[in-house]
């Protein structure tokens, strides 16, 4: 494997989904044993910018189109997270140290029902409404920090 330092990180959109009551959108990983929730994110696309990108990601793992929500912030400055040294060179095709991530802050304008996370690319088994602190908890321990800073910036805006 080469050396997680001289490899790049992985462009991506994550949107923190906020319902009329301030609760913020998780859904559980299909892709893990661990109890790992999480909110939806992805990888930017070539060519893509990361309003579209976030857009895109959210319909793809909720279901959620863009029609349903009101775009409320966009995150000042990229976050980054690096991942842990057992899944460098496992995921992403080995190709990244971590993730860059634009997020942006959605208010859900929909009703639950309009949640579908049956999707062609399924990666949530379950979801939920969950409050702005308990995410930190709920999200793998490699990106609480980063999930930490997104809270504390969109806070005083859910």
């Amino acid at each position: 494997m080469s050396d997680a330092g001289a490899l790049p990180y992985r462009p991506c959109a994550g949107v923190m989904l906020a319902n009329r009551t301030g609760r913020i959108f998780v859904g559980q990983r299909i892709d893990s044993s661990a109890d790992a929730w999480q909110m939806p994110q992805g990888g930017i696309d070539p060519g893509e910018d990361a309003e579209a990108a976030a857009l895109r990601e959210l319909e793809e793992e909720t279901g959620v189109h863009a029609g349903l929500v009101d775009i409320i912030a966009r995150s000042r400055t990229e976050h980054l997270y690096d991942l842990p040294d057992d899944l460098i060179g496992t995921v992403w095709g080995g190709r990244y140290r971590g993730q860059r991530q634009n997020w942006f802050l959605m208010r859900f304008m929909g009703e639950d029902a309009d949640v579908h996370i049956v999707t062609p690319h399924q990666e949530f088994r379950a979801w939920r409404w969950a409050e702005l602190d308990e995410l930190e908890r709920l999200i793998v321990p490699f990106k609480r920090a980063l999930y930490r800073a997104v809270v504390e910036e969109f806070r005083p805006l859910v």
